[in-house]
């Protein structure tokens, strides 16, 4: 098993919160990690699937089922399939504070930030603490075997492609996950939405990958209007499969660039829904530059610490700047990506940095070595850059 960064924090969580909410897409790994996670901190933690017709009818009487088990950690994957089980919870965990019972009762997962959210944040405000989860990462699998972060680009981080034994059963994988998710996750939320229709719009946007959303073209493209595109891709962010980086809001008396740019968080994922199954494939398909851009913001962004900020920096003058990590006022990193083992920067880049008054300056390239760059900017690995932004 390949450990995952976040479970350190999400064992930390469960000895200061009664619940933990661990969210992230299907199939990222949520139940493998939440069962690794019992194990070393209760003997006997008890695992309920609400997509399980046995495991949802064992909480036809919710209060009582769970006070039989007041002493077993109880992981409920999920749970925003069966939203009345949160006011329940709610009861349940006031009753134990009552009694000193205060932390580590229930580990709840979910693979819909939206839906999740909604349902929880009212009920059980002050009661529990969020994690996101995303796929596999390359601060994660960087010591299992040489070049995996070319295998890891390519495939995406979900564990099962990944972990495939070659490319072809990789690409099969993620094809046949991308027909499970159109065909019955997407029609179990609620909205019926034509599964060909929704597939033109996830390729549409893997081939803009990195791209201003333009959701009246993407409307046109697709038949539908402009409010039903922007439902769908809302979508597809709250299952957590597309990121939209929101372009930076500070005043620096410019006029700014304001919609945001889109990018499929997975980049295996871009990669099967334009059918590239090879390493040679994508390195010769003009999404290369965009995937991988993509592939180093989601890695970057999955170590950000909680209260530090990603977005993206244009202006209409052309100042531009690929990433901005903002940890507070005084506390800005600009971020370049390239693939090139040579990387230059644009005048673009450094009139940005001028603009939000970035001090600390770098190109994330695809090299194993650190070096300088002209005007206080770093060439830098991707790994090398992801244990700068955990320092924070």
């Amino acid at each position: 098993m390949i450990k995952r960064d976040a479970q350190e924090e999400i064992v930390k969580l469960l000895g200061e919160f009664p619940a933990v909410g661990v969210l992230g897409p299907r199939q990222v790994g949520k139940t493998t990690l939440a069962e690794e996670i019992a194990a070393t901190i209760n003997p006997q933690p008890l695992y309920l699937d609400m997509e399980s017709p046995i495991d949802h009818a064992k909480l036809g009487q919710a209060e009582a089922y769970f006070e039989s088990h007041q002493d077993r950690l109880i992981i409920l994957d999920e749970v925003q399939r069966v939203p009345e089980l949160f006011n329940i919870l709610r009861g349940v965990i006031d009753r134990r504070r009552r009694k000193g019972q205060r932390t580590g009762q229930f580990l709840i997962l979910g693979s819909a930030s939206l839906d999740l959210l909604k349902q929880s944040s009212e009920s059980l405000a002050g009661r529990i603490a969020y994690k996101e989860i995303s796929v596999l990462n390359a601060s994660e699998i960087e010591d299992t075997r040489h070049n995996n972060l070319d295998r890891l680009w390519l495939r995406g981080g979900f564990p099962d492609s990944f972990q495939s034994k070659d490319e072809p059963s990789s690409l099969r994988w993620r094809q046949n996950f991308i027909t499970t998710y159109l065909e019955r996750d997407v029609p179990q939320l609620g909205p019926r939405i034509p599964a060909i229709t929704l597939r033109r719009l996830w390729t549409m946007l893997a081939h803009q990958q990195g791209g201003q959303l333009n959701t009246a073209k993407l409307a046109a493209n697709i038949d539908v209007t402009i409010p039903t595109a922007k439902r769908y891709v809302e979508l597809l962010e709250d299952l957590l499969l597309v990121r939209s980086l929101r372009p930076w809001s500070g005043n620096v008396g410019k006029r700014m660039v304001k919609s945001p740019k889109v990018y499929i968080r997975d980049s295996g994922l871009t990669h099967a829904l334009l059918n590239l199954m090879t390493l040679d494939d994508l390195l010769g398909h003009p999404v290369v530059g965009a995937s991988w851009e993509g592939f180093v913001i989601e890695n970057l962004i999955s170590c950000l610490p909680s209260g530090v900020t990603p977005w993206y920096y244009r202006s209409s003058g052309g100042a531009e700047i690929d990433l901005v990590i903002e940890k507070n006022a005084r506390s800005k990193i600009a971020i370049e990506i390239k693939r090139s083992m040579t990387p230059t920067v644009s005048k673009g880049f450094h009139f940005g940095c001028e603009d939000i008054g970035a001090k600390r300056r770098f190109v994330v390239y695809p090299g194993k070595e650190r070096y300088p760059l002209a005007n206080g900017v770093y060439a830098i690995p991707l790994l090398e850059m992801m244990n700068e932004l955990k320092a924070l």
